[in-house]
């Protein structure tokens, strides 16, 4: 199971307005995916980069039945649900809470905000998609109000079928996202500037 292991950068939460969560990657750390903070338009936000037990959130593919992944997957969201409900007690409203994630991070932060859709500041999937063998509507419930998201991921991908990114479109759509989605041809599974600067346009301006 995960430990509580948060690290922390930019502006102290008690000085922000603003918080973002990164979630990176599988056999990444999130020390070093705090560093992508350098490239997005985040001064003035205070970063929380959990950092997962033994670098991974979950043992095997996204695309694995759920039951497979646990009890990883249930206590990788059960951190993301204690982080959030930390930053709010420190009195940022959700309409102030931005996610990110990288590859596994980009699909477990795409599974926690659809499992708990509210008018969040916005949500950048850096190659990522809703997790499970298929789809699992009633797992999603809320309403995004608006929540600009981002999904950036390369054709093909390694890791993440386009169906799958095309897929979480459609189920943060119905739940009132605003989802732009960017598939670039044989990019490699890593994050382009392209991607930062689309981030940085439609989601942190």
């Amino acid at each position: 199971m995960h430990s509580q292991n948060i690290i922390t950068a930019g502006k102290d939460i008690s000085e922000a307005k603003k918080v973002l969560v990164m979630l990176h990657g599988r056999g990444g750390n999130a020390r070093e995916f705090l560093s992508l903070a350098n490239h997005l338009d985040v001064s003035d936000f205070a970063l929380f980069a959990p950092q997962a037990t033994n670098s991974s959130w979950y043992p095997h593919s996204f695309l694995a039945k759920p039951a497979e992944n646990e009890p990883w997957l249930s206590s990788a969201l059960e951190i993301l649900n204690d982080l959030l409900e930390e930053i709010k007690s420190k009195g940022i409203t959700l309409e102030n809470i931005y996610f990110t994630g990288f590859s596994q991070g980009a699909c477990l932060t795409a599974e926690f905000v659809t499992r708990n859709a509210s008018r969040f500041g916005g949500v950048v999937l850096f190659t990522g998609g809703v997790i499970g063998d298929k789809i699992y509507a009633e797992n999603y419930k809320g309403d995004f109000a608006g929540t600009p998201v981002f999904i950036g991921t390369g054709n093909p991908d390694a890791h993440v079928p386009v169906k799958r990114v095309n897929e979480t479109a459609k189920i943060m759509e119905k739940m009132n996202a605003a989802v732009t989605v960017k598939v670039y041809d044989n990019r490699p599974h890593s994050i382009s500037q392209d991607e930062i600067k689309t981030a940085n346009e439609l989601i942190f301006k």
